[in-house]
């Protein structure tokens, strides 16, 4: 044994590494990505991981190898659950060969954005087990059970984190990697099994299923994975922790016994394994204490079915979650919630003020918006959509930008204030087709990123084909999935692919979709990117322009930068143009004029192109920007207009 520091994706990469994994897929998305990062950077030998194009195609992947008899894990957050459930559920009723687990990390508190999803209700639906560890280290040790679950039951498992849990580090004991066992691939043909041809298979597929999920039961009591301490006298306080709410506890009690709570007066049930149900632990406790206090994130999946258990058998006492206050069904639980719920179950004498001090502190933070990093080519490309749009001859309110997943949706912060929509993975395309049928009079424009664009965007664009829907889709192409930590995307140069892997060029996809009017940009020359944005706009049909620059971020890394600019002070007057212009973060203000930090600063030269008093100028150009522009000359030989 090694103890390691570990955060939760880390431990679960190894744990599932440890447990036998033989297939990795997925698709990056904080809080889940460092999971597969893990692995792809430790590049274990006899394992296949790669980044998937989108998560349903990840899943997919992932099921045909445990069809084969492997053992494979998936990874994604919740909104790719979203993606990948199209698929999940029939592989629920078919079920698996080799163990099949499906790693979903949710947000709640919305730290990374997008819904504040519960992904246990996925598993409620498609009658799968599911684990929720509360800690680091029952990360790393419950995915050998989670495999081992998989196959013993025959249905692929869940292992859900949440982002307090995957971004948390802890010390963790690792065992020393064993040699994997080789597999031989087993290839079963079983129509009734792998199909859903006619409702016969379908209807027998279902019951198999239910059974297998009443079998998990039996194997979860089994592996002990839900633990019941019951106190020694009956009547007190009955806990029910579920997952991350589990670490709090001690935590919580210790403040408690300050308002008069007995620890040894209190029965808990912590439960790692949320679906099937726990149903005897709950009973158990049911009958063992006068009132259960619930302490669970997001919904109230548990309470309910604690409820339905209490009405059973007839139990009188009062149950304390969300249902009956005090708790809400938004944000993240702590220690607070702990104390609070507490308080609310034995009527405690609970200070209103005793968490006041952490709300004081977060009170005196700074506001600052979230903005394009310095050098970013999205800065340029949302700066030439705006002035495209006033060149010709509309206010910005007036015209439909519809934005998306990734980096690409911070154009709706200021000073562009330009994207107006972020629904899901390429739906700025569908919701662009949708405000014009919908007698938009003014251009409409569709943002997305490249690697969203590879993801979900391209069925709204060739839906868009079809029907010769009057849009312009702006992909913004970088080359990175940089806003989740900088993973390679089908559209990444062949120097950073993995060996054998081939890149995807979007230049010669848009033309084979059938887009006549196809255009490529640099973001860095303003002047030309808004023209020929304008161009689009004033052209009928589909059309379709791609602003191609590599990832600053990336770049920098490599030492490489656009070029080079310097401040010409005695021009400066401190109009701050190319700082409401730009929003870079590389530009300051001195006494009596702008100063750019040379450290952030990539040498775009667009704060140049903004300043009306030559008080900014670039300086020479890199390799890397002849590189770009050599790259933008090949793609406009297949553009057509």
């Amino acid at each position: 044994m090694e103890t390691k520091l570990l955060t939760g994706n880390q431990a679960l990469a190894l744990g599932a590494l440890h447990a036998g994994v033989r297939v990795v897929t997925g698709y990056p998305g904080t809080p889940s990505t460092e999971a597969l990062a893990c692995l792809l950077a430790l590049e274990p030998e006899g394992v296949y991981v790669e980044w998937s194009t989108n998560e349903k195609v990840a899943l997919e992947i992932a099921a045909g190898a445990s069809w084969a008899g492997q053992r494979a894990l998936c990874t994604m957050k919740m909104s790719g659950l979203n993606v990948a459930y199209d698929s999940l559920i029939s592989i629920a009723y078919s079920g698996c060969i080799g163990g099949l687990v499906v790693y979903v990390a949710d947000d709640p508190g919305v730290h990374a954005g997008m819904a504040e999803q519960d992904s246990r209700g996925f598993a409620l639906m498609s009658d799968l087990p599911m684990l929720d560890p509360a800690s680091v280290e029952e990360a790393y040790r419950l995915m050998r059970s989670a495999f081992e679950l998989s196959e013993r039951v025959g249905s692929p498992v869940f292992v859900r984190l949440v982002g307090a849990v995957a971004h948390s580090q802890a010390p963790v004991e690792v065992e020393e990697p064993a040699p994997i066992p080789r597999r031989k691939a087993r290839l079963v043909r079983d129509i009734a099994r792998f199909t859903k041809a006619g409702s016969a298979i379908c209807t027998a597929q279902h019951r198999d299923l239910l059974a297998r999920l009443e079998k998990a039961a039996r194997v979860i009591g089994e592996m002990g994975l839900n633990r019941l301490q019951l106190a020694s006298k009956t009547g007190g306080l009955g806990i029910v922790a579920s997952g991350v709410t589990a670490s709090y506890l001690e935590e919580g009690f210790e403040i408690a016994a300050r308002f008069g709570f007995e620890r040894g007066a209190v029965s808990v049930l912590w439960i790692t394994a949320v679906n099937p149900f726990p149903t005897d632990e709950v009973r158990a406790l049911l009958r063992h204490s006068s009132t259960i206090l619930v302490l669970e994130e997001l919904e109230p999946y548990i309470e309910k079915g604690i409820c339905v258990e209490a009405r059973r058998m007839g139990f009188t006492g009062r149950i304390v979650g969300k249902l009956d206050g005090p708790f809400e069904r938004v944000g993240e639980y702590g220690v607070e919630q702990v104390v609070r719920g507490i308080g609310a179950a034995l009527s405690l004498p609970i200070p209103d003020d005793l968490f006041q001090g952490s709300e004081a502190a977060e009170s005196l933070a700074a506001e600052r918006p979230i903005t394009f990093c310095a050098g970013c080519p999205h800065r340029g490309t949302f700066m030439a959509i705006n002035r495209a749009i006033r060149k010709a001859g509309y206010k910005k309110n007036e015209v439909v930008v519809t934005g998306d997943i990734g980096c690409t949706i911070l154009g709706m912060n200021p000073p562009f204030h330009t994207a107006w929509t972020e629904v899901s993975m390429g739906a700025s395309v569908g919701l662009a087709q949708g405000f014009v049928h919908g007698g938009a009079e003014t251009p409409v424009i569709a943002t997305i990123g490249d690697s969203t664009f590879f993801h979900a965007g391209i069925p709204g664009l060739i839906n868009a084909v079809q029907h010769q829907v009057p849009l312009t889709l702006v992909i913004l192409d970088n080359g990175w999935t940089s806003m989740t930590g900088m993973q390679v995307n089908p559209g990444t140069d062949e120097t950073f692919q993995r060996p054998g892997d081939r890149r995807v060029d979007i230049a010669e996809l848009i033309p084979a979709l059938g887009v006549e009017r196809f255009f490529i940009i640099d973001p860095f020359d303003l002047d030309e990117a808004a023209a020929t944005i304008q161009k689009a706009l004033e052209l009928p049909g589909v059309k379709v322009v791609l602003s191609r620059q590599e990832c600053a971020i990336q770049a920098m890394r490599r030492g490489i930068r656009a070029g080079k600019v310097r401040v010409i002070p005695e021009n400066c007057n401190l109009c701050k143009l190319c700082i409401t212009h730009t929003g870079c973060p590389a530009i300051g203000i001195d006494e009596d004029t702008i100063v750019i930090d040379p450290a952030l600063c990539y040498g775009c030269g667009l704060c140049a192109q903004v300043c009306n008093r030559e008080a900014i100028e670039r300086v020479g150009e890199s390799a890397s920007q002849r590189v770009s522009e050599s790259a933008i000359e090949r793609g406009s030989e297949g553009a057509r207009e």
